[in-house]
């Protein structure tokens, strides 16, 4: 897919010459993994399944005898510049089986801490894949493809979790828009981790 490959050239120049050694150890999901993904998650974009066919993910991910930690993906969090992790085929069907309750945040909060975009009933199971967490192991901010939006919103849309104070976003209508605004970015999310 061509999305994906200017996606990971772009990456590879973009990364640091000890992070891209790291990142060249890993390779794609088995077949198997990416054959549960596609039936657990039938909308799931093929620009993800590309994307995991080359690198099963970069969260304390082992492949052979060598974890790898890289930041390979961004998001809206301080002016685009704050870095994720894109987790693993295993890791993603394992951390999207558990409800992701918004419900406080419509009863107590200010009203905008919620995309109207996203449905109020909040991240069910089987209706989303979390695919990455931020360089603070997730505490921070996750990024999800959610395939049961709100009336206002598309399927495959892309939310994005904030923590303190807590907020759901949609930072882009699709996994494959995420993507080319991460390459349109200029991967500014990698500039500034050190």
């Amino acid at each position: 897919m061509d999305l994906v490959n200017q996606f990971l050239k772009g990456l590879r120049a973009a990364l640091s010459a000890e992070e891209l050694e790291e990142f060249n150890k890993a390779c794609g999901a088995s077949k198997e993994d990416i054959d549960i993904l596609r039936s657990e998650y039938p909308n799931c974009p093929e620009s993800l399944i590309c994307l995991l066919e080359n690198i099963d993910g970069t969260y304390w991910r082992k492949y052979g005898d060598t974890e790898i930690v890289v930041c390979i993906l961004g998001s809206d969090v301080e002016e685009g510049g704050y870095p994720y992790y894109l987790l693993s085929t295993q890791q993603m069907l394992e951390s999207s089986k558990e409800e992701e309750d918004i419900s406080y945040l419509l009863e107590y909060e200010d009203e905008e801490a919620v995309d109207p975009k996203i449905n109020p009933e909040g991240l069910l199971p089987g209706k989303y894949i979390h695919f990455s967490d931020c360089m603070n192991n997730g505490g921070t901010s996750r990024l999800y493809i959610d395939f049961n939006p709100s009336a206002e919103g598309v399927c495959g849309q892309i939310i994005r979790y904030l923590h303190d104070p807590d907020e759901y976003r949609v930072i882009a209508n699709s996994f494959d828009e995420y993507l080319q605004n991460l390459i349109e970015g200029g991967f500014v999310y990698l500039e500034s981790e050190e």
